[in-house]
């Protein structure tokens, strides 16, 4: 017997809405049951549930319950994502039984699903109106960026970027294109091997209206708004948060290394690399961070530094150390701790003398620059809770060995050294892949 079409969608949608949160919140634990419902009208609830470590959303005779430790409930933007994911699916699930809207809006099935998502999460706009929204245009920018990183010009990776604009001219100059000559930022501009000279994504993007028009190429730090970020973000896109702190302006950049980001609201809110995308609620991790660290100033000096050397895909390794006069010894040997180190005499120049400058030093006094070239050699950065250098480039020890089946014992070197740290102290280990991790008390707390 054939499979009634409402059904077989039902079944479609509701598996796409898995894939979207298991994707998403990996972190979480996901259970699935039956509840009676209406299957076929396509309305997607997220319930509200007392407990802020519970998230409940219910469609198609089903509901799904994820769940997050106590300790670490779901974020704002968690919630955000999960409501947005939710109108994208149902947005789509009408439109296959509307034809009017399915011929409308084609739109809502070109490109990738997840750069849907992206845009939802950045639009408050009800999605899947007749009218394009901004959201669409989001993943349009997405898709745009997504071809032209593809490519290359001149045996060089290409890299671009957009500043979206909340309303319909230049804030600045307020120029608008006569009608002949406006055109609009879509995927055929990739086809025009200029199109990959006019703006390299750092220091000049393409600015676009809310109504996807281009109105000009400029230089970001002209849009950038003068106030302190909240959370820390790549020196090197300081400007770009900033373009978007208060002017409901959204920012995509394709960088140099492939990566697609997004800024919107003051921060760097979703990455896409490795052929994903990552929600990175940086002002939630940053708290966490900040909190373990007990230093805010140190907290923020660290913080920012491996989220350069992240942009940058150079490793490292941060410890802060809970307890400096108990834990130094069992982690770092004496020939590698700064206040014991001994030089061999000037005849025969030593790691000591070499390092005999950093002694008594704090990284937060330390010029940033200097601070992620010492993070930059191998080995680790360990310092006290005062920020105060205790080792530089050292080899941690290892007192405890792994428990058989621990993940200890198949991970890399410098994870390994991270997972050990953190029974010290707050760690943060850089990746030369981009990745960020949070170790504290011998668990990982967080990716960025």
């Amino acid at each position: 017997m054939a499979v009634p079409p409402v059904f077989a969608a039902s079944a479609l949608y509701d598996s796409l809405l898995q894939a979207a949160l298991r994707q998403f919140f990996s972190r979480a634990t996901f259970e699935t049951e039956p509840i009676p419902s209406l299957s076929s009208d396509g309305r997607l609830a997220i319930e509200p549930t007392r407990d802020p470590s519970v998230v409940s959303i219910r469609w198609f005779g089903m509901r799904h319950v994820l769940h997050v430790p106590g300790s670490r409930p779901f974020t704002d933007h968690e919630v955000r994502l999960a409501r947005a994911i939710g109108a994208v699916l149902a947005a789509r699930y009408r439109a296959i039984f509307d034809p009017r809207q399915l011929l409308e809006r084609g739109d809502l099935f070109r490109g990738a699903i997840e750069d849907r998502y992206v845009g939802a999460f950045l639009d408050s706009t009800a999605y899947g109106e007749a009218e394009q929204t901004r959201a669409d245009l989001v993943a349009t920018v997405i898709e745009t960026l997504r071809v032209a990183a593809m490519s290359s010009y001149e045996n060089r990776a290409i890299s671009s970027g957009v500043l979206l604009l909340d309303g319909d001219q230049d804030p600045r100059y307020g120029r608008l294109h006569a009608p002949e000559h406006a055109y609009r930022y879509s995927q055929t501009l990739t086809a025009i091997k200029s199109f990959y000279r006019l703006c390299d994504g750092l220091a000049t993007l393409f600015l676009v209206n809310r109504s996807g028009i281009v109105l000009d190429i400029v230089e970001i730090g002209r849009y950038a708004a003068p106030q302190p970020l909240r959370v820390p973000c790549p020196a090197a896109y300081r400007a770009h948060a900033q373009a978007t702190a208060a002017a409901g302006n959204v920012c995509v950049v394709l960088s140099p290394s492939h990566e697609i980001k997004v800024f919107a609201e003051g921060l760097q809110v979703f990455s896409f690399r490795n052929a994903s995308w990552h929600l990175l609620d940086l002002e939630a991790k940053y708290e966490m961070w900040a909190a373990s660290v007990g230093n805010r100033q140190l907290a923020e000096r660290l913080f920012q530094t491996a989220l350069d050397l992240a942009d940058a895909r150079q490793g490292a390794l941060f410890v802060v150390l809970r307890d400096a006069a108990a834990s130094l010894p069992v982690l770092v040997a004496p020939g590698d701790q700064l206040d014991v180190m001994r030089s061999t005499g000037p005849a025969v120049p030593s790691r000591a003398q070499l390092m005999h400058m950093l002694s008594g030093r704090s990284a937060i006094d330390l010029d940033p620059a200097v601070l992620a070239g010492l993070a930059r050699t191998d080995g680790a950065t360990v310092m006290d809770g005062a920020g105060r250098l205790l080792a530089v480039g050292a080899i941690l020890l290892h007192p405890e060995p792994p428990e058989p089946h621990s993940s200890l014992a198949v991970e890399g070197a410098r994870t390994t050294a991270a997972m050990a740290a953190g029974r010290h102290g707050a760690v943060l280990k850089v990746s030369e892949d981009g990745l960020m991790t949070f170790y504290d008390r011998q668990e990982r707390i967080w990716d960025i």
